[in-house]
């Protein structure tokens, strides 16, 4: 899925064959977003205050599906894994973030690294696999409601998050694999805040071509098997949603989607700004679209979720009574 010039390709080889007998690199320095010092404790507290939002309504929103008996269906026991999926992947990489905001060399050992890797890319991926899984489960609300409870039992539901969790570490192990069979020597400096693939490939001394490869028809196949059905399933919804005789119940059948929708086309917008519109600046277009995906949209999806959804606003007000009468008796 990534976007992959032949000019970076050539690059990388002439960075080989002149690197090739250099030390072997035992840890990276990360450049980070910017190297303005004036704007770096603006950033630093700006970046702070979204994990602490993305935190907060992450482990929030899981917290109060698990004690809200009116939010234990199938709908919401994928919205508390999409939340801790958000919690684990913007914890992978904003607290390296932040602390280069506030040092003057963030050094990752090469371990570290290769760790930092394979879990943004297990989360990630699992991020693209439970949208879809969601995508399937608004199909059947509104396409079949009548099999709805037969269809979305428990069982087949705690098997759809772990083959969201399972293509996510097949995903990971596969790339991290053929990454740490890498040489990496002479230039350790990472373009980037966090240790992604491209910066990666470009450092390395040794071939790239699996890596390479690996990138565009793993990557694909994982964006197609997520994007095909999130696609066929609106398509469904959309003309099940038109069949409906009055405005009022076209309305309250959108509405049960809407949310999932918003969380989707924010996704992937992304996803596709990132990687698939080439500009001058290759470099500047991908902190800017990771810093999106990894830090933004954790903070947007619990707000996007819980604003837009009447029934977690209900459950949030519950508890609070709750709470506040527990308090005063």
């Amino acid at each position: 899925i990534f976007y992959y010039t032949s000019a970076d390709f050539q690059s990388n080889y002439w960075r080989r064959m002149a690197m090739g007998n250099n030390t072997i690199v035992t840890e990276f320095i990360l450049l980070g977003l910017t190297n303005q010092t004036e704007i770096k404790i603006p950033l630093f507290l700006l970046f702070l205050g979204i994990y602490l939002v993305s935190m907060v309504g992450n482990l929030g929103l899981i917290l109060l599906i698990w004690v809200s008996s009116q939010l234990h269906t199938p709908m919401y026991y994928f919205l508390s894994n999409l939340s801790f999926i958000d919690l684990c992947y913007s914890t992978v990489i904003t607290p390296k973030m932040l602390e280069n905001f506030v040092s003057e060399k963030n050094i990752i050992s090469y371990q570290g690294c290769i760790t930092q890797f394979f879990f943004f890319l297990f989360f990630v991926i699992a991020e693209f696999y439970m949208l879809t899984t969601m995508a399937y489960d608004r199909y059947v609300a509104i396409c079949r409601p009548l099999l709805y409870n037969v269809t979305m039992v428990p069982s087949f539901c705690s098997l759809l998050v772990a083959g969201v969790y399972t293509m996510g570490g097949i995903g990971a192990i596969v790339h991290t694999t053929c990454l740490a069979r890498l040489s990496f020597c002479g230039d350790n400096v990472i373009h980037h805040y966090f240790c992604d693939v491209l910066p990666l490939l470009k450092l390395s001394c040794s071939s790239t071509v699996i890596n390479e490869l690996l990138v565009v028809f793993v990557g694909g196949f994982n964006l197609m098997a997520t994007t095909l059905p999130i696609l066929i399933s609106y398509i469904f919804i959309l003309l099940n949603i038109l069949r409906i005789p009055s405005t009022k119940g076209r309305y309250k059948a959108f509405s049960t989607c809407g949310s999932h929708l918003a969380a989707v086309s924010v996704f992937y917008g992304s996803i596709i700004f990132m990687y698939y519109i080439p500009t001058s600046n290759s470099v500047t277009q991908e902190k800017v679209g990771s810093v999106f995906y990894t830090t933004v949209i954790p903070m947007l999806n619990p707000l996007i979720y819980s604003l837009r959804n009447k029934d977690v606003k209900d459950a949030l007000r519950k508890v609070m009574k709750g709470i506040i009468f527990s308090n005063s008796t």
